[in-house]
């Protein structure tokens, strides 16, 4: 690793202290996400020189005349010998102003559940588009996928500009299709670059072939798209994970409700209800492991210490008083089915919902939806991997929910097999 992206020990508390990003590359099979990531970590200087090594004797036993940068991506041996991407690989890496994790998701139609799982908790999404072939049905299916999600960032990354000879017409015509496409969707936030991600082209560095592009390269952006506030900062969620008694003499009355937060700002004074049970208190404290705090906001890990002595457990939630979730039981859905095997009509299931778990029942399924044409087909209901539909559940217990589009956290759900134990689905609550 070269000197300018070491960080020193002293730098730690900065380094832990850094904002994080968390996005999701997508693209049809061969876009060169693979590549792309590859370009961003090599020239962004997150790479150990053994692993470029290794990349580099891989290359040469394929007879390649380059350094083939998808390999250092692509840890699975088949997709090393296929040459494409199956499963989502998580990677990491940080740049003195970001630390970032990418989920690297593959193209093919039949992995459309792995999108959805690696997008699901993105602040932003990279969609790749081969300049050579433009907006295709792949491109359309992942934007889709990314507005269901409420991604609130995209970034549509023309790659492969070197083989359309860094055309600004090329670039132009493509950018105008999908905002033609996209207008139809919900994203927020639709970002252009023009780049090569074989030869770096405005991955990290400016290209000189594309003078005529004024706008960021693909790392400035991620370094800089605001994220603050992509969070919900007014409901304020905060589901119960565990229970904190130390037991020691330090902190004999010590009794802290650890968990991540939602949504939403907390301070020591608030008024909150617990819920369901529906008892209210002040916080006396928030705490971290390095001491107490005078705010707290999501997505942050903390203990909160009530005033008053209040039976509370895991799956409960403290929220603020005057702004409490509404208790549902019948939930109406999209789900994304991921499991070969569809789902039973009047089947029963485990739910889990932030830390809360209850059973629940599928009580109908109302439409599939057609991923790349938005259609709702009512007549086909049969489900399969990968499909996504729209269902209305039945809980044994109410959750405290709220839609998906309000809160990403609150709005989610998985269902799990109790016989199998096996994750089937997950879903946005409507």
């Amino acid at each position: 690793m070269t000197e300018q992206n070491n960080i020193t020990p002293h730098d730690n508390k900065g380094y832990l202290d850094m904002e994080l990003l968390r996005f999701t590359t997508a693209g049809s099979v061969d876009d060169g996400k693979s590549t792309l990531i590859g370009r961003l970590l090599y020239d962004s200087k997150s790479i150990f020189e053994d692993q470029m090594d290794q990349v580099a004797k891989s290359s040469e036993r394929k007879g390649l005349e380059h350094t083939d940068l998808a390999l250092l991506t692509d840890g699975l041996k088949d997709e090393r010998e296929q040459g494409i991407t199956i499963d989502v690989a998580y990677r990491y890496f940080a740049t003195p102003k970001r630390k970032f994790i990418i989920a690297d998701t593959p193209g093919h139609i039949q992995y459309t559940r792995n999108m959805v799982t690696g997008a699901s908790t993105a602040n932003c999404a990279l969609l790749l588009v081969d300049a050579r072939k433009g907006v295709i049905e792949q491109t359309q299916r992942h934007s889709i996928i990314a507005s269901l999600l409420q991604i609130p960032h995209v970034v549509v990354c023309v790659n492969k500009m070197d083989l359309v000879d860094y055309s600004q017409e090329v670039f132009g015509k493509i950018k105008e299709e999908y905002e033609a496409f996209a207008s139809k969707l919900e994203v927020k936030d639709i970002r252009f670059i023009p780049i090569s991600a074989l030869n770096g082209d405005n991955v990290v560095n400016r290209s000189e072939n594309m003078s005529w592009y004024e706008g960021s390269t693909l790392l400035y952006t991620l370094e800089n798209i605001h994220i603050g506030s992509d969070h919900n900062h007014i409901d304020c969620r905060f589901p119960v994970q565990t229970v904190i008694r130390p037991k020691n003499d330090k902190y004999h009355d010590y009794r802290g409700y650890a968990g991540r937060i939602a949504s939403g700002v907390f301070k020591p004074g608030d008024e909150v209800t617990v819920i369901p049970s529906g008892f209210s208190s002040k916080i006396k404290s928030i705490d971290t492991f390095n001491g107490e705090l005078e705010e707290a906001f999501a997505p942050m890990s903390v203990s909160i210490q009530l005033e008053d002595e209040i039976d509370i457990g895991r799956g409960d939630m403290i929220v603020r008083t005057n702004n409490k979730p509404e208790p549902i039981q019948d939930i109406e859905a999209m789900i994304c089915w991921l499991n070969p095997q569809g789902p039973r009509p009047r089947a029963k299931y485990i739910l889990r919902h932030t830390t809360a778990e209850t059973k629940t029942m599928i009580k109908e399924i109302c439409y599939k939806l057609d991923i790349s044409t938005l259609h709702r087909n009512e007549e086909d209901k049969e489900i399969k991997a990968n499909d996504i539909c729209k269902m209305k559940l039945r809980t044994t217990k109410p959750l405290l929910a709220d839609s998906y589009k309000k809160n990403r956290i609150t709005g989610s759900l998985i269902l799990v097999d109790e016989a199998t134990n096996e994750t089937v689905a997950a879903g946005m609550i409507v």
